[in-house]
């Protein structure tokens, strides 16, 4: 890893524009990381193309990226508490920016994916640490909500927003610099960050240098990753997905054991105490599933039944960005600090799903504007009250001890939803695709047949995250005093960053 050196006497940013100003960077930051996970996408023919790719080995130019991203966003989260979170932002930065520049100047397919695998482990440890540097740095809770209102934004709406700069990119350049791009961004970005966020200390290894349990939750994760990719090419009850996740079970096992009795344990089970983190945190999961597997089922149907070309699909994906922004950046916040998370939450979930029921009902003629628009449409405005609303309970009981452990958490629990959603849905697609081909339907019949399926397995886990919100989210009188306490007092005279 790399060690960045706190700055010495480092002054608060108390300011609201400093704040803001470092709020922003720290967005821009998430947002390179999480238009990585997709841009790449709309590229890998091109990739193919040059780098001599075979069908199978071309998929690791994106699994190499999620494994290592997938592994490391618990541990990194964690080690912003113990080190600093800023320290482990802007060390994840370097290691990302300089692993966009080895992925953008690959000559070989070993390259190409050894430089995903680090940059990988450089965006995890750049985004397990944003939130918790968003909840240290905004106490106050309306101004917190409106922190994460931007920040749900920038982390759900990047990925849409990475299938449109893909197309741009790949197709007015070249492949190469939809990775080279972010070489400027993180240089400036890290510039930024040095100068405005707080150079916190953490909490000190001895509070939590637990390396037995750090090498058991990373291998069971990495592990669990894998599996689920692996699973939806070798089958779900194929012998060697079994022993996988088998095995990833029995890594996970032996950390919960092994920070039980730790002394100084890496992860405090206590966290998992808390109904509001522990459901947000499982609706999360499903809800992300859900997504990861509609934008890629929707992508492939605009581009093999109605013909788009990927500048075209990135368009047809912006509703959902607009929708996500608009809602993310104006109205959410206010209504969460009206009327609660919960209370936002419930009809989002609602609306999610009548989105997914829309497109779940597309007839064989589907067109765009007629069947797909509105769907998105409901979905988009859905998410973009849901995101901020999960993200504040799953960030609601965390404190500058445990905030990059509870950052981590989120992030982890968005990327495991978000590879589990994607190779589940998508087998499931292709399985009853094949089925239908077998059965005599011609290829776009058989392929709309799959999607629908999946789009209705997608929207049965919105509604599992809908009976969640309403049975374990529900508010009682001790969340309320528990929510006042948390209240800062008026005598407070300013506010620190970290």
């Amino acid at each position: 890893m790399i060690s960045v050196p706190s700055r010495p006497q480092a002054g608060p940013a108390t300011g609201s524009t400093s704040r803001a100003l470092a709020l922003a960077v720290l967005c821009v930051g998430m947002l390179m990381i999480v238009l990585d996970a997709t841009i790449v996408n709309v590229a890998l023919p091109a990739i193919q193309h040059d780098l001599r790719f075979s069908q199978s080995s071309l998929a690791w130019v994106v699994n190499g990226y999620l494994i290592a991203f997938g592994g490391v966003l618990l541990l990194a989260g964690r080690l912003g508490d113990l080190i600093g979170r800023t320290r482990v932002f802007l060390a994840g930065l370097i290691v990302f920016t300089l692993a966009s520049l080895a992925c953008g100047l690959a000559p070989s397919q070993e390259w190409l994916i050894g430089a995903r695998f680090i940059q990988g482990i450089g965006g995890a440890m750049t985004s397990a640490v944003v939130l918790g540097l968003i909840v240290t740095m905004f106490p106050a809770p309306q101004e917190r909500t409106r922190a994460i209102s931007l920040y749900s934004f920038v982390a759900s709406a990047g990925a849409s927003i990475g299938l449109l700069a893909g197309g741009v990119i790949s197709q007015t350049l070249s492949w190469h610099w939809i990775f080279i791009v972010n070489v400027p961004i993180g240089i400036v970005t890290g510039i930024a960050a040095w100068r405005l966020l707080e150079h916190d200390r953490g909490i000190g290894l001895a509070e939590g240098a637990d390396v037995p349990g750090a090498a058991l939750i990373t291998g069971a994760l990495m592990l669990g990753v894998y599996t689920i990719i692996r699973g939806g090419d070798l089958g779900w009850t194929s012998v060697e997905t079994l022993g996988l996740a088998t095995l990833s079970v029995i890594l996970l096992i032996g950390f919960v054991i092994r920070e039980s009795r730790a002394a100084r344990p890496l992860l405090s089970l206590g966290i998992f105490r808390s109904r509001q983190v522990s459901g947000a945190n499982a609706i999360q999961l499903l809800v992300v599933a859900a997504m990861f597997g509609m934008f890629f089922l929707t992508s492939l149907y605009l581009q093999q039944v109605l013909g788009f070309d990927p500048l075209l699909v990135g368009v047809g994906f912006l509703p959902i960005s607009v929708s996500i922004g608009v809602l993310s950046l104006g109205a959410t916040a206010s209504l969460i600090n009206r009327f609660g998370a919960p209370a936002v939450l419930l009809p989002a979930l609602g609306l999610e799903a009548a989105g997914l029921a829309l497109l779940t009902s597309m007839p064989a003629g589907a067109t765009y504007l007629g069947n797909i628009l509105p769907g998105l449409l409901l979905f988009g405005i859905g998410a973009g009250l849901a995101f901020p609303s999960i993200v504040t309970l799953a960030m609601s009981g965390s404190t500058a001890h445990d905030a990059g452990l509870a950052s981590g958490l989120v992030n982890t629990t968005r990327q495991v939803g978000g590879a589990l959603g994607l190779a589940v849905l998508a087998s499931i697609s292709s399985s009853r695709a094949a089925d239908l081909v077998a059965a005599g339907a011609g290829p776009v019949a058989a392929l709309a047949g799959g999607i629908h399926v999946a789009y209705a397995i997608a929207l049965v886990l919105v509604i599992g995250a809908l009976l969640i919100a309403a049975t374990v989210l529900r508010r009682t009188a001790a969340d309320v005093a528990d929510d006042r306490a948390r209240l800062p007092r008026p005598t407070t005279p300013s506010v620190e960053i970290g």
